[in-house]
């Protein structure tokens, strides 16, 4: 068993696109995953997954149906499953995100966002 800190700059500074999930652990069933949010995303659900969105560095916006929350760094939100969110990237944000190792980037919506087989860095 091979026991090690993660250091999430260097893991951030490995990839560059948005909206490109990575798989950094592996926990109890659920994935830990980093991404760089840039810009708006698409309003989507998950029927069956809670995701946790920690911000890292920088400010996300998270559209919901009556309200938008305004995450910054050192800072987490959860979202429920089943609620419509639609996240924003102010300018460019890391962001570490805790989920179910089923759930699929898009939720109940397919498109050119989503990410079917995620990296492990």
């Amino acid at each position: 068993m091979d026991i090690k800190p993660v250091n999430l700059k260097e893991k951030f500074d490995s990839f560059s696109k948005p909206w490109n999930p990575k798989i950094v652990g592996e926990l109890n069933g659920q994935h830990v995953k980093i991404a760089k949010f840039k810009d708006e995303f698409i309003a989507h659900q998950h029927e069956q997954e809670d995701e946790l969105f920690l911000v890292i560095e920088g400010q996300i916006k998270i559209e919901l149906d009556h309200n938008t929350l305004e995450i910054n760094a050192g800072e987490f939100v959860i979202i429920p499953r089943g609620v419509q969110h639609k996240p924003i990237g102010v300018g460019e944000a890391k962001v570490l995100m805790f989920e179910p190792k089923s759930t699929i980037n898009t939720g109940n919506s397919e498109n050119e966002f989503t990410v079917r087989k995620l990296d492990e860095i």
